[in-house]
């Protein structure tokens, strides 16, 4: 009898490497030549048709959620086509691969688990954070960006432990589709310093630290590591924060900002996509940017964010910077902010009130409101991060327009059920004077006979073009006046003259936005002294440095 041997044959790893698959696209001659032979089917698909067809694909799926896992599988497969299909209909797939659905799939990662992507670092073992990072098998200058969180405030649902590295590899994705940085050259990072949601800690699939998160000094040496770590092996990545608390957050990049690359987005970039509106809007208010008055509901990191860019904006502008502080009112759940309170944060304070300016103002049960703000300040900008609905009252917004011509109001607190104030509704109030921008998508509203596009305040019309610049000028900080050009590269990509003009651009065309944006940011590093690169024509060092969803061996048409 012959004994029969089962042979089962390697896969050959160009099929399973994401970054070099193109799957059916692979020619005759590049099948013979990579032992590809018999493994996959006789015809041969260019880019486009293996575009067309993954949308279709990834169209017929139930619902978002399950638009988002087709995407990451694809993803998971072949990089180059995952991206040619985001590029293609980047509007329309950028809340599938990011916010609001990636909130979803944050929630369910453990329970959809399907591969790694990116690096888990762990505060229980500090010690292997160099050994991981070295599993990349990437040199000191083949990393240019690393976005890292440790997610403890997720988007709008909070704490989701090691889920939130979604967050990280969405996030890579966005600076990919929308300015061409290239996924060669990223890396996702998870710190998973442990959870406090109790439904994660008794959930047995859940693959984080089963421990509350760690907090106090512990957890500043890990940051401390972390940095030294990525710094070290990568030293010309930009290194991204993203979704950390607010008592971290701040403090690791005021710590930190000087010594390292640092770049937090919930921080700077909310801060100064939001200030962008503010630029379109000071060109019809009328109002220099020196002379506006901020008022700030919902005192936290994005809130206190938005008001160091304008501040600093205004100091730029010719303001005192003493006296910019003094044009900030803040406005948290104990009412106005004044420096005989306890327990303010320490970046809460350079804006809290002397109580002897405020004594005769009116309290309600010892707070003095969002209203009486208002009507005793007479601001020219109200700014909502509180996540508080309605908020902004009908109130509060005749007293806005009483106090200024055009009143500069954004309620950019999301989702939807969580915004201070729709803004039809502040149109309304405001008689048609108010100029709106939101955090959310809102169609076009009409009042008084004008139709308004409405604005959002997208960080993605924003940092995808600021960590370009970075990149491409070297710059060894991220600094107030790279965040100002940024802001103000995305300002003057609009037209608000036209009444009822968005204060802001669409994302339809987010690769030419951010293109713009990178030269803006590279100008700004050279005229900060920070660019390590001084290239001779910036807009042609910007450009080729996108990189594109193609082939190398021309079958992307």
């Amino acid at each position: 009898m012959t004994e029969s041997r089962a042979r089962t044959p390697a896969t050959p790893g160009v099929l399973v490497d994401p970054l070099s698959n193109r799957g059916v696209a692979f020619t005759a001659r590049e099948r013979e030549a990579l032992g590809l032979t018999g493994r996959l089917p006789s015809g041969v698909l260019t880019l486009t048709e293996q575009a067309r067809r993954a949308y279709r694909q990834m169209r017929a799926q139930g619902g978002d959620l399950a638009k988002n896992i087709y995407l990451e599988q694809l993803h998971d497969r072949n990089e180059t086509l995952y991206f040619k299909v985001l590029g293609d209909h980047l509007a329309e797939l950028l809340p599938i691969v990011y916010d609001p659905t990636v909130g979803e799939a944050i929630e369910k990662y453990s329970h959809e688990y399907r591969r790694p992507r990116g690096i888990f670092l762990s505060i229980d073992r500090p010690d292997d954070m160099e050994q991981a990072f070295a599993t990349l098998q990437l040199g000191p200058e083949d990393v240019d960006l690393i976005v890292c969180t440790d997610a403890e405030e997720i988007l709008g649902i909070g704490d989701w432990g090691v889920g939130g590295i979604q967050i990280s590899v969405g996030k890579l994705a966005v600076y990919t589709a929308a300015a061409g940085v290239d996924p060669r050259r990223v890396v996702a990072v998870s710190l998973d310093v442990g959870t406090d949601r109790t439904s994660l800690l008794e959930d047995p699939l859940y693959l984080g630290n089963r421990h509350p998160r760690v907090r106090g000094a512990r957890y500043d040496a890990f940051i401390e590591t972390y940095l030294e770590t990525a710094s070290s092996a990568f030293p010309d990545a930009l290194l991204h924060f993203e979704d950390f608390g607010p008592g971290n957050a701040r403090r690791i990049l005021d710590r930190h900002g000087g010594r390292y690359r640092i770049f937090n987005d919930d921080i700077q970039g909310t801060g100064a996509v939001t200030l962008a509106a503010a630029l379109s809007a000071v060109k019809v208010s009328g109002v220099r940017l020196r002379d506006q008055k901020l008022v700030v509901f919902g005192a936290g990191t994005a809130g206190v964010g938005i008001a160091d860019q304008l501040r600093d904006a205004m100091i730029r502008d010719g303001r005192d910077p003493e006296r910019a502080v003094a044009q900030v009112w803040l406005i948290d759940r104990q009412g106005l902010l004044t420096r005989d309170m306890t327990g303010l944060r320490d970046f809460q304070q350079p804006y809290a009130r002397d109580p002897g300016e405020v004594a005769d103002w009116a309290r309600d049960d010892g707070a003095i409101s969002l209203l009486e703000t208002v009507r005793r300040v007479r601001p020219t900008i109200l700014l909502g991060t509180s996540t508080v609905h309605g908020a902004f009252t009908r109130e509060v917004v005749e007293a806005m327009a009483e106090g200024t011509e055009r009143p500069i109001i954004f309620p950019i607190s999301n989702p939807t059920s969580r915004i201070e104030a729709m803004p039809a509704d502040v149109l309304a109030w405001s008689g048609g004077k108010a100029l709106v921008a939101t955090g959310i998508p809102v169609p076009p509203v009409t009042c008084g006979g004008v139709t308004h596009q409405i604005g959002q305040a997208n960080n993605a019309l924003l940092y995808p073009g600021l960590g370009l610049g970075t990149i491409v000028s070297g710059a060894s900080q991220v600094t107030a006046g790279m965040l100002l050009a940024a802001a103000g590269a995305v300002a003057d990509q609009v037209d608000p003259s036209e009444p009822g003009a968005s204060l802001l651009p669409p994302v339809d065309d987010l690769r030419e936005s951010s293109a713009l944006t990178a030269i803006a940011v590279v100008k700004a590093a050279l005229e900060d002294g920070v660019a390590t690169s001084k290239p001779t024509d910036i807009e042609e060092a910007v450009r080729e440095a996108m990189w594109q969803p193609v082939y190398p061996d021309g079958t992307a048409s």
